[in-house]
Order: structure tokens, then C-alpha cells, then sequence
């Protein structure tokens, strides 16, 4: 685990992982790409990690349970999971769009997924932290109240 900003990445399908983590690999540079191929790994990873804050590239169905089933398993720990999400489907039906509305997952892209898209979603994403830390780092005020919290 580093101490930059990891991404998760689940799919049962390995070469579907492959191609996510090298498309991700060749942009993200604020901490480390890491694939599961089941839901209860990832889980025990997640819930095991020090961390707070991660990205998550969840396909919506792997194996017997959904990507919403994950979130709702790690989101004590991680209570912004949701909007930390891109979601991925082999076909984006209605119901898997309410569900994205329904917990707050804002990213959701088809098979196969195209690189670009990818890699907006994982920017959108990340910048969010990325201009929060900056605004920190130049308001020592306002770092100050976040650490008394």
C-alpha cells in the first residue's frame, strides 16, 4: 500500500483488470493500482487498509454479488465510497442507472470501456482531493480547524 490516493479495481474477468490497471497505469501517478477478481478480497483488502480514502473501478456484477453490495460492505470505513466510484457494465440497463442515482455513484461507463473515458473519470475523481489538499496547504487557517475535527 503507498501513502498516495490507491485505486481498486474489481472485475471476475482477469484480462478485463489487466487492460483496466494498464490503461489506468499509464496516467495515474498518485498511488497504486490494485485488482481483485472477487468482492470478498477486495473487501478484506479495503477493510484491512489504513487508509480512508480510495478510488474504486467496480464492474457491477461479479459473481454472485454487485458492485452496490461492496460499497454498502466498506462504507463505515469509507464513508464517500460511492462518489469515489466508476461503476462499469456490459450493458447499462435501467435499473443499474437507478442504482448508481440511488447510492450516489456519479460514474458509470459501458463495455469496453474506452480509455478516455476512463481516464477522465479517474481525474474528476482525484482532483476533488487533489484541489482540497492544495487549498489546505495554502489556507493554514482552515488546515488548522480540519485537524481540531
Amino acid at each position: 500500500m503507498s501513502d498516495g490516493l490507491d485505486i481498486i479495481i474489481v472485475d471476475d474477468e482477469p484480462h478485463v483488470c489487466d487492460v483496466l490497471a494498464e490503461t489506468i497505469g499509464r496516467f495515474y501517478t498518485w498511488g497504486e493500482v490494485i485488482t481483485f477478481n472477487d468482492y470478498a478480497s477486495a473487501t478484506d483488502y479495503c477493510l484491512g487498509a489504513g487508509k480512508g480514502l480510495m478510488v474504486f473501478v467496480l464492474d457491477v456484477f461479479v459473481g454472485e454479488t454487485n458492485g452496490f453490495a461492496f460499497l454498502d460492505a466498506i462504507s463505515e470505513k469509507y464513508p464517500n465510497a460511492a462518489m469515489d466510484t466508476i461503476m462499469i457494465s456490459g450493458m447499462a440497463s435501467d435499473d443499474v442507472v437507478d442504482m448508481c442515482v440511488a447510492t450516489g455513484v456519479h460514474h458509470l461507463l459501458e463495455k469496453p470501456v474506452r480509455p478516455y473515458a476512463l481516464q477522465l473519470a479517474v481525474r474528476s475523481i482525484v482532483m476533488k482531493y487533489l484541489k482540497f489538499a492544495m487549498r489546505l496547504l495554502a489556507d493554514s487557517e482552515l488546515a488548522e480547524i480540519i485537524g481540531r475535527m
